[in-house]
């Protein structure tokens, strides 16, 4: 590997980007000191150099990895990329001229710290996109699924397959609060995009009434004798809950239904298919429901009109 030289490297913060990078870092035989995104520029006293995205050069960079090194090598570049290792980009790029050097034999040279370090931040992404696959959670918003995740890594190109096949036939979005990025799949067609900031549309009072029934599940399949909160912690730490419907506090574990508010005097926004119903209208159409059972309270019947 060539000297490294006190030039820093300031690309775009894409994948393409970084690819050129890493084309640069050849072409003129030198290992900068820093590679940084144009988004979180630090500054420095050394010189930068400014690469341009070329995607002709992130081809060839790509192709040159996978056939001298194998497709393993650059499934590690890639996810590397994805990771949150404050060093990511630079690892990567010493990683892509060892690669280069030794062949498929790279990926067994844990020794090098370079390699074990990217290998390390890979694996605790795959981790965080493995628990991620459980726990999303969406809202039903007019027929679209929406959800609001903040991971420490950028899981959203990992977790895309997952989701795509799992709900095929719905429309549904998944918003990363931490890099401000939106999965958004309709139709059999998906795409990760930038936004500047996601609100997720109110819960009407289905929605509202069906996290009460996942919550009181929740507290209902519980077994008390064997609750270890110090267990459910190194199982699943606590930066998850803040977007889990069983663990919020501001989810009751059973909401009163829609007749027993009316009954009470509160204006309640009703689900579509019951707008315009009396109050008795509706008592007889929830009289048939079947999920009335679940949050009905125990013992308490019907008040006459």
């Amino acid at each position: 590997m060539p000297d490294r030289s006190d030039v820093m490297y300031l690309y775009d913060g894409s994948l393409e980007g970084l690819l050129c990078c890493v084309f640069e870092s050849f072409r003129r035989r030198e290992l900068p000191f820093c590679v940084q995104s144009a988004d979180a520029p630090q500054l420095s006293l050394c010189p930068v150099r400014a690469i341009e995205t070329d995607l002709s050069h992130a081809a060839r960079v790509r192709r040159g990895l996978r056939r001298t090194a194998s497709d393993g090598a650059w499934e590690l570049f890639e996810l590397g990329y994805y990771t949150c290792h404050p060093q990511r980009e630079l690892l990567a790029l010493d990683f892509v001229h060892l690669a280069m050097r030794h062949g498929p034999a790279v990926l067994s040279m844990l020794a090098d710290d370079t390699v074990a370090a990217l290998t390390k931040a890979t694996r605790q992404l795959c981790h965080e996109a493995h628990q991620y696959q459980g726990f999303v959670r969406f809202s039903d918003s007019g027929g679209v699924l929406t959800a609001v995740i903040e991971p420490k890594n950028f899981v959203l190109p990992l977790l895309a397959p997952h989701f795509c096949d799992r709900y095929q036939n719905d429309t549904f979005a998944i918003y990363d609060k931490t890099h401000g990025m939106l999965l958004a799949y309709a139709r059999g067609q998906h795409a990760i995009l930038p936004v500047e900031g996601f609100d997720a549309p109110a819960a009407d009072e289905e929605e509202l009434r069906w996290r009460a029934l996942w919550k009181s599940f929740y507290n209902a399949i519980a077994i008390d004798e064997r609750y270890n909160p110090t267990c459910r912690r190194s199982l699943m730490q606590k930066r998850y809950w803040r977007h889990l419907t069983e663990l919020d506090p501001q989810v009751p574990t059973r909401r009163a239904s829609i007749e027993e508010r009316l009954r009470a005097g509160e204006r309640v926004a009703v689900p579509d298919r019951l707008r315009g119903y009396s109050p008795e209208q509706l008592r007889q159409a929830l009289a048939g429901d079947p999920l009335r059972a679940l949050y009905e309270p125990k013992g308490e019947k019907d008040e006459p009109q």
